[in-house]
């Protein structure tokens, strides 16, 4: 069977991808929520076109955050404590995958209706989207601070303690 090396923090490359990947994700879930709102109050109909781009990007950018995501999980060495959180961070990453490409088909389609004005719906729909996002960054927050997923000491701990 083919394996790949791993480094000090269980990983075949320098340093987590899906973390990185992912800050862009969540910062372009809450700009593009932000400069709908924005445009909303003010009527500026460029802040629109700026909230369509960056969730656009975001739809596609997030299956490369959930797809580092399992792979780095699958590399990870979970313990018991941390399995819930995990399984629920790999729940609501999936979840949350379908949600922003929903709402960006949606957003696409209020964009060839009408790209002047963004309806009330929606923007309930993104304060949703991104309550889901802040709740994800809890769990994914978790994970790495406080049951240190691919940090190097909790991974040469682990490792002590499961070699013979």
């Amino acid at each position: 069977m083919f394996s790949l090396p791993l480094n000090n923090q269980n990983l075949p490359y320098p340093d987590p991808i899906h973390p990185i990947v992912v800050h862009f994700v969540i910062a372009m879930v809450l700009f593009s929520f932000v400069c709908d709102v924005l445009g909303y109050f003010t009527g500026n109909v460029r802040l629109f076109e700026v909230s369509f781009w960056n969730i656009f990007v975001a739809a596609i950018a997030i299956f490369v955050a959930i797809i580092f995501g399992q792979f780095e999980a699958g590399l990870a060495q979970v313990y018991p404590a941390v399995q819930p959180t995990l399984n629920f961070h790999t729940i609501m990453g999936w979840s949350l995958g379908a949600i922003v490409a929903m709402i960006t088909a949606w957003r696409f389609v209020i964009r060839n209706r009408n790209p002047r004005k963004v309806p009330p719906a929606y923007l309930g729909a993104a304060t949703f989207l991104v309550c889901l996002v802040l709740l994800q960054v809890y769990l994914g927050s978790k994970l790495f601070w406080v049951y240190g997923l691919h940090v190097e000491p909790v991974v040469e701990a682990m490792q002590q303690r499961i070699s013979p």
